[in-house]
């Protein structure tokens, strides 16, 4: 079961459809909230939005994907389902290669979309648990100084204390101090943890 704070965004330009679609999520115990079109969400957007959108892929103006590559350019993560008419099957691939979850055609049965729409909740809520813990991890990491940063990078290596401590032109000992220092902050009392943690992050560290 989904997170129940998180909200399905409709982005839909026909009204009808558009109320619709709030009377039908509204009955199934969603909250939800629609845009008669792209720039009104966008305008609304924040990073701290959780949940889905379910976004129409033609619309005037912005359609959906202008929406979709202007979110991944803001680095949203929330799923994208889109809603397409019966020709726009290849606009939905592009778009599921741009990072869309799923799409639906019209004219669809309200329980696809709806199992559609719990599936991106779904995905939503364990994206944020994952994104959670990363920033949890690299905030371990900003606690260490420069010395235990480069402890901790030798130990992943797989280093022993004692080659640590003679690359270093250090003592053994302060080797050991140092590597209870960073098992400590980083919250743990396993090397394959720690290893684990910092590859989790790695690519987050190399951006830096």
């Amino acid at each position: 079961m989904a997170d129940s704070q998180q909200t399905v965004y409709v982005v839909e330009d026909d009204e009808a459809v558009r109320d619709s679609l709030e009377l039908l999520l509204k009955s199934d115990g969603k909250s939800v909230k629609t845009y008669e079109n792209a720039n009104a969400f966008l305008k609304d957007y924040s990073e701290s939005m959780t949940g889905c959108i379910v976004l129409d892929i033609r619309m005037p103006g912005m359609d959906g994907m202008e929406l979709q590559k202007k979110l991944n350019d803001r680095h949203s993560i929330l799923p994208i389902i889109f809603v397409t008419g019966h020709g726009d099957v290849p606009m939905a691939v592009d778009a599921m290669k741009e990072g869309a979850v799923d799409f639906i055609q019209k004219p669809y049965r309200e329980e696809a979309l709806l199992e559609k729409i719990e599936a991106a909740l779904q995905q939503d809520e364990e994206q944020r648990k994952t994104l959670g813990e990363k920033q949890e991890i690299l905030r371990r990491v900003k606690t260490l100084t420069p010395r235990e940063h480069e402890i901790m990078d030798r130990m992943i290596e797989g280093q022993a204390n004692k080659v640590i401590a003679i690359e270093l032109e250090i003592s053994q000992r302060t080797v050991e101090i140092h590597r209870s220092r960073v098992m400590h902050k980083m919250g743990t009392h396993s090397l394959a943890h720690l290893v684990r943690m910092i590859l989790s992050v790695k690519d987050l560290i190399d951006a830096r």
